[in-house]
């Protein structure tokens, strides 16, 4: 099997088993490694920037309203019966000391539920916060949470071709910004393209402004925290205070205005829609697609990426991104 398939693999789908530890440990390789990754994603946001000028994030009337929860799962029925058109859900693991959040990650079982009642799912990643939040470790943490993320999203029915938020649960600096948050925002985008899915942002007002500008992102999900009792233009969707949280089938939620038809949702089962740039190398389609899955399994214990979405295609842009990857390390 071509090598650039086995460094994609290698070098960005880490084991799960690291992130669940709260602080990750890196080898000096693994460091070096992640830097390349977020010279890559350097470089392709300046290629593909304008590309992701948001789609989905014009503010005018609101369109619906969904709910994010992470303390236990209410019934699709009950959710439906609130008047809710869907939720955003974690496509991560509840992180240590963190036991009440049974309501992470999302699955398989839930979404089906959901779509039974005609609600949609979007995906949110994030596992860590405050002093273990995942964008502290800049790129180094995105070759950790990535795969991860993607690899739940998948599991869970989620297709390709649709977002998956990333989480800045955080009032930052513009020094954090710069030196943190923009390269672990690039590193994860880059790693969501090469697997043929689009990037969301959840964060405060700054955090919009800044990615926006920055050419990350097509999703933007807000959050009030900085934001100066101010809603940003280009909010897809906006969480609201958490004086407006309800009580839903026993199970807190907050509550989210929605400002687009196009909010990121799915539901299992739906096919994935991304551009087609044909395949390279010398491993069948078939062969390359298991492999990225395999690689994908071992990003999450006991995650099953069986039926995969995954196109040749995304594989073969996978593999193109992972030889600029590893030119840079082996530099």
């Amino acid at each position: 099997m071509p090598v650039h398939y086995w460094c994609l693999v290698r070098s960005l789908f880490v084991s799960g088993n690291e992130a669940s530890k709260g602080a990750g440990q890196y080898s000096r390789r693994n460091v070096i490694k992640a830097g390349a990754f977020a010279a890559a994603a350097g470089i392709l946001a300046i290629g593909v920037g304008t590309v992701t000028a948001s789609r989905a994030s014009a503010l005018g009337p609101v369109l619906g309203t969904v709910v994010d929860y992470s303390a236990g799962v209410p019934g699709a029925s009950a959710l439906k019966a609130a008047g809710h058109i869907g939720a955003v859900r974690y496509v991560s693991q509840k992180r240590p000391g963190a036991e009440w959040m049974a309501g992470k990650p999302v699955t398989r079982q839930e979404t089906e539920a959901m779509s039974a009642q005609g609600l949609a799912t979007a995906s949110v990643y994030q596992f860590g916060r405050a002093d273990t939040a995942d964008w502290k470790k800049g790129a180094a943490g995105a070759a950790i949470h990535a795969p991860q993320a993607i690899a739940i999203h998948h599991a869970a029915g989620g297709p390709t071709g649709r977002p998956i938020y990333v989480a800045i649960d955080d009032n930052p600096t513009r020094q954090q910004y710069d030196a943190q948050i923009k390269p672990y925002l690039l590193a994860f985008q880059t790693a969501l393209r090469a697997a043929g899915y689009s990037t969301g942002v959840y964060g405060n007002y700054n955090v919009i402004e800044w990615a926006s500008n920055d050419g990350i992102g097509s999703f933007y999900w807000m959050h009030d925290w900085g934001s100066g009792g101010k809603i940003h233009p280009r909010t897809t969707i906006h969480q609201l205070p958490q004086s407006k949280q309800r009580t839903i089938d026993g199970v807190v939620v907050d509550i989210n205005n929605v400002y687009a038809q196009d909010w990121g949702q799915w539901k299992p089962g739906q096919t994935g829609g991304t551009p087609s740039q044909g395949n390279s190398g010398n491993t069948s389609p078939q062969q390359a697609t298991a492999d990225l899955l395999n690689g994908l399994s071992s990003a999450v214990p006991g995650v099953d990426t069986s039926g995969s979405s995954v196109t040749p295609e995304q594989i073969d842009q996978a593999g193109k991104l992972a030889q600029q990857l590893g030119g840079m390390i082996n530099r």
